[in-house]
């Protein structure tokens, strides 16, 4: 009995034994993490064999089944085998229809539109100093009276502004009557009349003194124009000499608003070009005005040259400090045009990624010209009709870059490229295949890696010969090879030698 209970017991322990050992011969067969596994062949629903899944902003590492990027917050992107293998026209690149969805790949038109070179600038208003006007006197005197007390005061034209006396005007004014009294010739008294005319006594002063019969010595300054007082020169009781000015009136009628107009929009501009003028306190009140001149000084540092714009002022709403939003606007004409967000500019070219007729996507060089807006308009490169990605192109821009087919964009091939950097790792080989080694490695400082189970491509075939699965082993590569990575030496650690 007790013989028969050792041999069942026996038994038992063999089972037990052997599936302990079935079961863990599956799971040490299997990759440390199974989304970093080697990539397997794999057939999609429509039929098309997917080889790997990548990240698209770490095209190295390859995974063998859809998940999470371990690098960056997005979704693993699958590689075709009929991308991989060039069935897409050099150049192109192929993207399928859900990736395109599930990244937010947008598509925009080349299209052909009518536009005005217009734009926005804000002006400061100043005085049309062309509108200007001196009021002086040609005698010396005195001021017995100011009408006009304060500067920036509006006048009106023919409104007194101060009373002067000139006792220099008596004499000859007295010399006038006494002839008109004794009778003389009338070619004396004309004469008289033409030296009070030369010594600028006003002809209404002249009038009146010979309606009295009195000399008349005091005389009443009035306004040349409508405006306002910009300069008050004279106090009430001050002394006045010839050639002094005592009064400075602006216009009002038209005055100037001044803008900084960038270097690259002044060329474009011409005298006489229409200006709609919008106050930027109250934007329901708006002006009509006119390009007057560019000013002949640019701004160094901003770039910027000044434009004189002239504004119609008839209601006297506008006065000088004020800010004016400017809508110049230029003549019409049809340009073709696509989302400015489309054009990537790499400093010395500009590039769109142009959706082809197949599906594929691919490169081209454009020539910009101005900007519009939301819209950029091209001169050469795109015709009309042309699908263009106005969103997700950087996807599109790293699967190019991983089968580099965008070395278009890269420096032309006299330019000397820059010396490769290699990273350095320790790990555990997981298999050897004849392109590449897989391997389970620890953190790669340079690249900013975690620990992953990843492939890494060999220069030929025979390279690292001694190397078997399970070794453990420093390994150096460099960014290159079919899968993105390659390595440059593998040496093995001795035995019980940390990683």
């Amino acid at each position: 009995m007790n013989r028969t209970r050792t041999i069942g017991a026996a038994l038992l322990a063999a089972l037990v034994l052997a599936a302990s050992a079935f079961y863990l011969g599956r799971r040490t067969a299997q990759p440390t993490d199974a989304s970093m596994a080697v990539p397997t062949h794999a057939p999609t629903a429509d039929g098309r064999k997917v080889l790997y899944w990548h990240d698209p902003m770490v095209p190295g590492p390859r995974f063998d089944k859809p998940g999470k990027s371990p690098f960056m917050d997005m979704q693993l992107v699958p590689m075709y085998a009929d991308s991989a293998t060039g069935t897409a026209n050099q150049g192109s690149v192929q993207v399928s229809p859900t990736v395109q969805q599930n990244l937010g790949i947008r598509l925009a038109s080349v299209r052909r539109t009518q536009s005005a070179a217009s734009f926005d600038a804000v002006g400061t208003v100043q005085f049309d100093e062309r509108r200007n006007v001196a009021v002086q006197t040609r005698v010396a005197g005195y001021v017995e009276r100011l009408s006009v007390r304060a500067p920036m005061e509006r006048v009106r034209k023919g409104q007194a502004l101060a009373t002067v006396f000139a006792p220099e005007w008596l004499g000859p004014q007295n010399e006038l009557l006494a002839l008109k009294r004794s009778g003389v010739a009338p070619d004396l008294i004309a004469a008289a009349r033409d030296r009070m005319r030369a010594l600028s006594i006003p002809a209404e002063l002249i009038r009146r003194s010979e309606e009295t019969g009195t000399a008349q010595a005091r005389y009443v300054l009035t306004a040349p124009s409508d405006g306002v007082v910009a300069e008050l020169g004279v106090r009430e009781g001050v002394a006045v000499t010839p050639g002094m000015t005592l009064f400075r009136i602006a216009g009002l009628e038209k005055v100037w608003a001044v803008a900084e107009i960038p270097e690259a929009r002044a060329v474009r501009l011409a005298r006489g070009q229409k200006v709609k003028a919008i106050l930027q306190a109250d934007a329901a009140q708006s002006f009509e005005g006119a390009l007057d001149e560019i000013l002949p000084e640019i701004n160094t540092s901003t770039r910027t040259l000044k434009a004189r714009f002239e504004v119609d002022n008839r209601n006297g709403k506008l006065t000088p400090g004020m800010l004016l939003r400017l809508q110049v606007t230029g003549p019409a004409s049809t340009r073709l045009v696509v989302p400015s967000e489309a054009v990537i500019r790499t400093g010395k070219r500009a590039v769109v990624i142009v959706r082809k007729a197949d599906g594929a996507f691919e490169p081209r060089d454009v020539s910009p010209g101005a900007d519009l807006g939301d819209d950029t308009e091209v001169v050469s490169g795109l015709n009309e009709g042309d699908q263009v990605v106005a969103s997700g192109q950087f996807l599109i821009d790293s699967e190019a870059r991983l089968r580099s087919v965008l070395g278009t964009m890269a420096p032309s091939p006299a330019t000397t490229p820059p010396a490769a950097v290699l990273h350095k790792a320790e790990g555990r080989v997981e298999s050897v295949e004849p392109d590449g080694l897989t391997i389970s490695h620890g953190p790669v400082a340079t690249l900013k890696w975690p620990s992953m189970t990843m492939g890494f491509a060999k220069t030929s075939p025979d390279a690292f010969a001694q190397i078997k699965p399970g070794d453990q082993i420093r390994f150096e590569f460099k960014e290159g090879g079919p899968t993105g990575y390659e390595l440059v030496s593998v040496q093995r650690m001795p035995q019980g030698a940390k990683q």
